[in-house]
């Protein structure tokens, strides 16, 4: 989710322009894919995924990739709507939950953004990664930062959460998405949350949040029911945020 990225695009654009199947089982499997991680709906009509020779070698020689992915999956890929499964006890400790778990923090991190769940990485289970160091931010003006209540927080994973509504006052900001990558819009969300699941040790945590916190928690726990920021915005406002160099 390139929420603060996306945020200051949006800024300059207005300011210039004037008033994550269960599992390894069947994602990312076989032959070419031209819809991410698994096979497109047939409606859609979309083109066969188209290879270089070198690629297509590699695959020979690699084999598919499998989830966890090293990057994000975009919009179309029908993981990302797919209703995510709860990760059972057993599993939690595993080697697979782990590993999905650092490769959460590893892409959100390399990708800037502040929050990622699983099933952006082809895995459709009820994991998500949330965190807003300093470094990003302070990227935002003080006048920004004051207006969506936004405050720096710590490295948070959760493992099976649940969402309860504290304020059901709504504001409204514009967001963005690392699988609707490029895109931003107005969406309106809660005011404040409580958010309680499993840490990856299987402890119990519980994180009340309000302002950004709040946001970004809401926009994550959207990805675990197959709901993307678009099926919420305000359409009017849905921008690419390169517009203005396409027309420059």
């Amino acid at each position: 989710m390139g929420w603060l990225r996306g945020g200051l695009l949006l800024a300059r654009v207005r300011r210039r322009a004037g008033p994550a199947l269960l599992w390894g089982e069947g994602a990312g499997g076989g032959g070419a894919r031209a819809y991410g991680s698994t096979s497109a709906p047939e409606d859609v009509g979309a083109p066969a995924l188209r290879r270089s020779y070198w690629r297509y070698v590699r695959h020979l020689v690699r084999g598919a990739p499998k989830p966890p992915y090293p990057r994000v999956c975009q919009v179309g890929d029908p993981v990302l709507r797919t209703v995510a499964a709860p990760v059972e006890p057993a599993q939690l400790a595993g080697p697979e939950v782990q590993r999905l778990v650092q490769r959460l923090v590893e892409v959100m991190r390399r990708q800037r953004c502040v929050g990622l769940s699983a099933p952006q990485l082809g895995v459709p289970l009820q994991v998500l990664a949330l965190e807003l160091p300093e470094t990003l931010c302070g990227a935002c003006a003080p006048r920004l930062r004051e207006a969506r209540q936004m405050q720096p927080f710590p490295l948070h994973v959760f493992v099976n959460p649940s969402l309860r509504v504290l304020d059901s006052r709504l504001v409204t900001f514009a967001e963005g998405c690392e699988s609707v990558a490029g895109f931003l819009a107005c969406v309106p969300r809660f005011q404040a949350v409580q958010i309680s699941g499993l840490d990856p040790r299987g402890e119990l945590v519980v994180w009340q949040a309000s302002g950004w916190a709040a946001r970004i928690i809401q926009h994550e726990m959207d990805h675990l029911q197959g709901c993307l920021f678009i099926d919420k915005m305000d359409s009017k406002t849905f921008t690419n945020v390169h517009w203005l160099e396409v027309n420059d």
